[in-house]
């Protein structure tokens, strides 16, 4: 009699181990050997692992397969798959300051939704190297990477090196005109809460430490901090607006600048920043003019980071979902075909993380 094929390929293994009562040959572990302790055909094994959504198999049989390749660790060929696929199962996601702590929260996201979905993600900066983006956009374009995340300071130019390359690609947390392609948070709700904090606390002279003039997150963030004071029916004060780079070196400047252009009366009460790394120079240079954090003046950053609750004193922050940014920029790089537009806004979870540099103005 003929064996009876089960559904979806699955079959008895005839003449072989009945699963679960052997494991497979001392070496490298293959599909074979999952495939012979799972009591199914390879082509099932190779399926489930690469989330075939034509399978019709029975959920205790897909469950019976993962538990077999995690208990025998079972790893694809990666090679192998290449070659079958013509893909890297690379991805190569750029970014221009490893120092600065924001973009290792990105670079965490991405690395491990990338590994969930069966990628490796290699990460590239141009700081301190004689290379610039053209050089890494060349070398990624190369075949070495499927898709490429941008979370740097590229312009038109280098994107139009990938669509000749024909290298599909994502901006992170930045727009160019003219592209379709992005996934960026809500920067404007993220510093509406950031002001709106400070509004509650009695604040009405705020200053706004903001990113460099030409950067879209330093737009984003001026607009939400703008239209909060808007809404508060307070005027925009443009002296109280000071443009620096994201380090800690470019907000003690931005915070000099502040305290030296206003005469003591009309010293801001609060300064909002647009940047973690850049709090942390402002706080120095506060401290340099003697002035104490938040007796004289409070201080809150976008962005939440380990570090800020460990500053003297302890950082006031807008936490933003770096880490989940990342992830679905991999999600959507991996889902989409390189000419799909791609415009998403991640919004959850944004919220005020209140420790020890705010309080209410002096005097109040």
């Amino acid at each position: 009699m003929t064996p009876k094929r089960a559904q979806g390929g699955e079959r008895a293994a005839p003449g072989r181990t009945t699963p679960g009562t052997s494991a497979p040959t001392p070496g490298k572990v293959t599909l074979s050997d999952v495939a012979l302790l799972a009591g199914v055909d390879r082509s099932v094994v190779s399926r489930v692992i690469n989330d075939d959504p034509r399978l019709n198999i029975r959920p205790d049989t897909r469950k019976r397969v993962l538990e077999t390749i995690e208990k025998l660790g079972y790893r694809r060929n990666a090679a192998a798959r290449s070659l079958r696929t013509a893909r890297s199962y690379m991805l190569g996601l750029f970014i221009p300051d490893f120092a600065n702590p924001v973009y290792a929260e990105i670079i965490k996201g991405a690395e491990t939704e990338a590994g969930k979905l069966g990628y490796g993600l290699m990460t590239a900066s141009s700081e301190g190297v004689r290379q610039g983006v053209e050089h890494y956009v060349d070398l990624f374009g190369q075949g070495r990477v499927d898709g490429l995340l941008f979370a740097g300071d590229e312009t038109g130019r280098e994107l139009e090196q990938l669509r000749i390359l024909r290298v599909p690609w994502v901006m992170v947390n930045r727009r160019i005109t003219g592209t379709d392609r992005y996934v960026v948070l809500d920067d404007e709700q993220g510093s509406g809460l950031a002001v709106d904090h400070l509004l509650s606390l009695g604040h009405r002279r705020i200053a706004h430490i903001a990113g460099p003039e030409t950067a879209d997150t330093a737009r984003r963030r001026r607009m939400g901090y703008s239209a909060a004071l808007g809404r508060a029916g307070l005027a925009v004060d443009p002296r109280l607006i000071v443009h620096a780079d994201y380090t800690p070196a470019g907000g003690r400047a931005a915070m000099d600048t502040l305290l030296t252009a206003q005469a003591a009366a009309d010293r801001p009460t609060a300064v909002f920043v647009a940047n973690v790394a850049s709090a942390v120079g402002a706080l120095h240079a506060l401290h340099a003019a003697g002035l104490a954090v938040p007796a004289d003046i409070s201080v809150i950053a976008m962005h939440d980071m380990p570090l800020a609750g460990h500053l003297v004193p302890a950082l006031t922050t807008v936490r933003m979902p770096l880490g989940e940014l990342g992830a679905r920029a991999v999600q959507l790089m991996a889902a989409r075909g390189p000419a799909d537009p791609i415009t998403e806004v991640v919004t959850d979870p944004v919220e005020v993380v209140v420790r020890d540099s705010t309080s209410a103005p002096p005097g109040s």
